[in-house]
């Protein structure tokens, strides 16, 4: 079991990674990845939300008529982000008003629906968890990277500090959206082509 869990923890950080490899969750990109802290606090919301509805469906399987399966899990789904939206707005009301709509949109976030989807409909309640969290986690270090590169190339500084030294130009596309799109561009050309690269087979080689 704990082999199990070790592997489908590791290919969602790689192989089955939501982001650069089945390209999912693409408009956070586009959301949120301009500024570090604000990526981070969507990350966090996102984890949270991805394992415990994972675990709640896994729980609930075997009662959730397949005919409305899909309403409960947004359902579900939505009752873990008005937490999330309750917390921002009772602890980092700033943060929360940066966010505006995006934190809601957690819900139509395919990653969420998708992991709730393949994986806890047809497997247990703790190896969902463990699913559902490593999707988050697969998905938070794409953007955190996005976010740092954005940040620090676009205003010279990362959470908010200044790290680009006055002679620093900054490069004003990339704290706009299509900024997001050519650093996950990027990003998603490099792992595949560089990181995930497989051999070619050896030259006389039968099929």
């Amino acid at each position: 079991m704990q082999g199990k869990t070790k592997k489908v923890f590791l290919a969602n950080l790689g192989a089955d990674n939501p982001v650069f490899v089945q390209i999912l969750g693409i408009c956070s990109t586009l959301a949120v990845t301009n500024v570090v802290r604000n990526t981070l606090v969507m990350c966090l919301g996102l984890i949270f939300t991805t394992a415990l509805s994972s675990w709640t469906v896994s729980v609930l399987r075997r009662w959730i008529p397949s005919r409305t399966r899909m309403m409960v899990e947004v359902m579900i789904i939505a009752g873990y982000v008005i937490v999330v939206d309750i917390i921002l707005r009772a602890f980092h009301p700033d943060i929360s008003r940066q966010l505006g709509p995006y934190v809601g949109l957690i819900i139509t976030n395919c990653i969420v629906m998708g992991r709730a989807e393949a994986f806890a409909l047809s497997n247990r309640p703790w190896l969902s968890l463990v699913d559902g969290a490593a999707a988050g986690v697969g998905y938070s270090y794409v953007l955190l990277l996005i976010a740092v590169v954005r940040e620090l190339m676009g205003s010279g500084t990362v959470w908010g500090v200044r790290v680009l030294g006055a002679w620093w130009t900054n490069w004003s596309i990339l704290v706009m959206a299509p900024g997001a799109f050519f650093v996950l561009a990027l990003f998603i050309w490099f792992i595949r082509a560089k990181v995930m690269k497989q051999p070619e087979p050896a030259k006389g080689a039968g099929p």
